[in-house]
Formats: structure tokens, sequence, C-alpha cells
């Protein structure tokens, strides 16, 4: 890294800070209310930064000073404190979870791009963007729609489609969180049970995690273990979209250029590294109780950070056919997890 990179570091530090304490703020004070009230932490975090959404929406093209610090909560800070989550799970976690979970991912994430493929052609849109929102629905909200659509040929709407997806699939994920934890308690199902089917359904990581360690932190482990299963079929799901792409081109006439991102994100490596040394037992105890709190902490103050940047009037600005599609879509993954675990 060059010299004059790192001197840039102090000032781009100063631009994050308001944002950054912003939701350590915001985070204290859920925490603060959940061990008073006995209610789940990542609830309150969201609801108290929805409740301080000012702090990320200025007017116009002015930002608020807080806002660059909110979004590098949200995203950053989210992925540093779900890569340290593999601190809370061992080999023998992973074991006792069986082959079973690991079937009705691939099967679910497959039937699901399927599905979506086939309700936008039905829809009268092209099968592209099924794979974009039935990918982002399958696999891991936002970050597979962006990965997905870097990938696709270019065509004149597919960023407002990346745009739609992006704000789509989090916003079904947020109203996931809230609403799977009492349809598991009202389905009757058993805490491993509950964990498979919220770790399978919900879309976004962060989502998953609030969800999951609302139940229990057993619950929350085992919902985060599958639900990075699901991120590692982001690898295959590209490379069926990569070959796709090229069917698509060879057919028009087109050469194949643009760079792809990464295929398997950071953290998720990060955290099956985590899993992998904290299994081996080479780790000190007391560094894995620090890692575990600061994992907390950093999931606390992103989910606060993700209330802040939440603005669901910005899916009223799309047509009523996109909505519907990933509604369809978000259901029928529902519906099909909730079947397989019935079985």
């Amino acid at each position: 890294m060059s010299t004059l990179a790192l001197a840039g570091w102090p000032a781009h530090g100063r631009t994050l800070f308001p944002g950054v304490v912003a939701s350590g703020v915001v985070a204290a004070a859920a925490t603060f209310l959940s061990q008073h009230y006995s209610a789940p932490v990542m609830l309150f975090a969201l609801l108290l930064g929805m409740a301080m959404n000012f702090l990320s929406q200025g007017d116009g093209d002015q930002k608020p000073s807080s806002a660059a610090g909110i979004d590098f909560t949200a995203k950053h800070v989210l992925r540093l404190g779900v890569a340290l989550l593999g601190l809370r799970i061992t080999a023998d976690q992973v074991m006792a979870l069986g082959w079973q979970p690991m079937a009705m991912v691939v099967l679910a994430v497959a039937l699901t791009i399927v599905c979506g493929i086939v309700l936008a052609r039905l829809m009268g849109f092209q099968m592209f963007f099924g794979l974009l929102t039935g990918g982002a629905v399958a696999i891991c909200g936002a970050s597979a729609a962006l990965a997905l659509s870097a990938g696709m040929p270019n065509h004149p709407r597919k960023e407002q489609a990346t745009l739609f997806t992006v704000i789509g699939v989090s916003t079904l994920s947020t109203l996931a969180m809230v609403l799977y934890p009492m349809v598991t308690n009202a389905l009757g199902m058993d805490a491993v049970t509950s964990a498979l089917f919220i770790g399978g359904t919900i879309h976004d990581v962060a989502q998953v995690v609030g969800a999951g360690y609302s139940l229990s932190p057993e619950a929350g482990d085992a919902a985060t273990l599958v639900k990075l299963m699901r991120v590692a079929m982001l690898l295959p799901v590209i490379a069926v979209a990569a070959w796709l792409v090229r069917r698509h081109q060879l057919a028009q006439g087109e050469a194949g250029t643009g760079a792809r991102p990464p295929l398997l994100p950071w953290f998720a490596v990060a955290f099956a590294v985590l899993v992998a040394v904290n299994s081996m037992g080479w780790l000190p105890a007391a560094m894995v109780n620090v890692g575990k709190g600061a994992s907390q902490w950093c999931l606390i103050a992103s989910m606060a950070a993700i209330g802040m940047k939440t603005h669901l009037k910005d899916i009223l600005t799309v047509g009523w056919k996109p909505v519907v599609l990933m509604l369809l879509e978000t259901v029928f993954l529902a519906a099909l997890f909730s079947g397989m675990l019935s079985v």
C-alpha cells in the first residue's frame, strides 16, 4: 500500500466516525432495553435505528455527516461480525446437523431460482430478471443480487432492476426477520427445526442472525451455519449464470466482457477459517470469549445501521409486478423449506 493511500486514512476515519458512533450509541441503547425488558436485542436495534432514519437520509444530494459511517457499519462492520461468529461454532456442531441440511439447501436454492425464472417469463420479464431476483431470495439477499448483476448482460434497465432487487430483498428480509420467529412458534417447531427454517429461508445474513438469536443462542448458531451454506451456493450459481450469459451473448453475436466480483464473499471464507481454527482448540478461551463479545457488538451496531438506512417508501416507486414476483419467490422458498422439514 502506498504512502499516499496510508495518508488518506485519518481523513477517511474522520468521515466515518460520526456514523459509526451513532450506530454504537443505538446499539448500546438497544442492549440496555433488551436487558431490562427481556426482548430481542436485534429487534430493538432495528426499531431504534428506523426511528433514527434521518441520520442517513438528507435533502436531495446533500447527505448528513453521519451517512458514510452508517453505511460503513451496515456493510463492513456487519461482515466482520458475521466472520467472528465462526468462534461460536465448531466442527462438532456441523457434524451434529448431518448431511440433510446441506441437501435441503442445495435443493431449495435450485428450485427457488427455477421458480423465479419461470414466474418472470410468465409475467413478461426477461429470464435474467428471474435469475437475479430468484438468486437474491435463494442465496444471500443483496450480496447475491449485486454479484449476479455484475455478470449479467447489459440492458437499458439493468441498473433499475438491480436497485429494485436490492431494495425488495432487503425489505422482505427485514419483514421475515420479525415474522418468521413468530411463525416457527405458531407451528410448534422445536429449536433445531426453527433454526433450520430461519437459516434456510430468510434472505440476508444480518436478518438471519437477528431472527436466529432472538430465539436462543443455540438457534442463532445453527441458523447462521445453515445461512452460510446458502452463501456458499453463490459459487455454483454464478458459474451457471456465467454459462447462461455466454449462451445469450453467442446468440446475440456479442463478445463477453466485463470483470466479475469474487465468487465468495470474504466474510464467508473468514467464518469457515475461524470455525476450523476454533474446532482445533488452538485459540485460548479468553480470546474466544473476546471474539464472541466483539461479534455480538458488531452485529447489534450493524443492525442499528441497517435500520437507519431502511427507506421502505422506495419500494413504492416500482410497479406491482416485480413486487409480486419477489413476494411469490419468498413464499415459495418458505413453503418449500417448511415442507422438507416436515417430511
